[in-house]
């Protein structure tokens, strides 16, 4: 089963066809996001570096306390995620690493998903692998997840009956309610959407997508919704992180 983890599929994107939302944006969008002055995702960094330095929990650690400068000690990290936990038996997405810190490291309480402070640490720390390929380790212990979550991806569901696959792979390119349809590579998050006009997480991009098909949406954090968290990004494979991103 482990060979499967660099094969294509019939229906995916070929890899020299695959292009980040980015370059499917309008040219002022792409400025946005190429500015670090105008890109409001910013902001959300900024923060993250103060929560970064800052001691919490009954620990009175902080996250520099272990893992030092993030500059050197982050880079790339987050193109690596989902990474399977050993102890969990499990993939987790950065995220629950992050929390994971807090509640084992830092003695601190877990952060609520799209909580301002998660997705201020969860941008520091994914910031330091702009530019980094997207890598995604698969091994006979993340390939049972993996498939389950490319399953998910094309399978139907809702009351549309569609599948991710349908407008991601099928009809990318194409307009849709007026916007352009993403190849759906995760490259950027936590993104900033103009649509949302606030940062968000891969997850409330894809539970939002679940919403539009009227399907029933997963909680944050549930496996299935990693278990798709991995395979975009495993989908994604040799593809640049661009965080914070910027999308309509």
């Amino acid at each position: 089963m482990v060979a499967l983890a660099g094969a294509s599929f019939a229906g995916e994107i070929p890899q020299a066809e695959r292009r980040s939302g980015y370059e499917l944006m309008s040219r002022e969008t792409r400025a946005m996001q190429d500015d670090d002055t105008a890109n409001p995702g910013m902001l959300a960094v900024l923060e993250g570096s103060a929560l970064w330095a800052r001691k919490t929990g009954a620990g009175g650690r902080a996250c520099a306390d272990c893992h030092g400068d993030a500059r050197a000690s982050m880079k790339g990290v987050a193109a690596r995620y989902p990474a399977y936990d050993a102890t969990l038996k499990r993939p987790v997405n950065l995220e629950q690493r992050i929390n994971l810190c807090r509640t084992e490291r830092q003695q601190s309480p877990a952060l609520a998903y799209e909580s301002r402070e998660l997705l201020a640490l969860t941008a520091y720390v994914a910031r330091q692998a702009r530019g980094v390929p997207i890598d995604i380790p698969v091994d006979a212990r993340t390939q049972p997840f993996l498939d389950r979550g490319r399953a998910a991806f094309y399978r139907r569901q809702g009351q549309l009956n569609l599948a991710c696959s349908q407008c991601h792979d099928d009809n990318w390119g194409r307009r849709l309610a007026g916007n352009t349809i993403p190849q759906a590579h995760p490259t950027g998050y936590p993104v900033y959407r103009l649509e949302w006009q606030s940062l968000g997480s891969l997850q409330r991009r894809l539970r939002n997508c679940l919403v539009g098909i009227r399907a029933e949406p997963y909680e944050y954090g549930a496996p299935e919704m990693v278990e798709l968290e991995l395979f975009l990004m495993w989908r994604a494979r040799g593809m640049a992180i661009e965080t914070p991103g910027v999308r309509p």
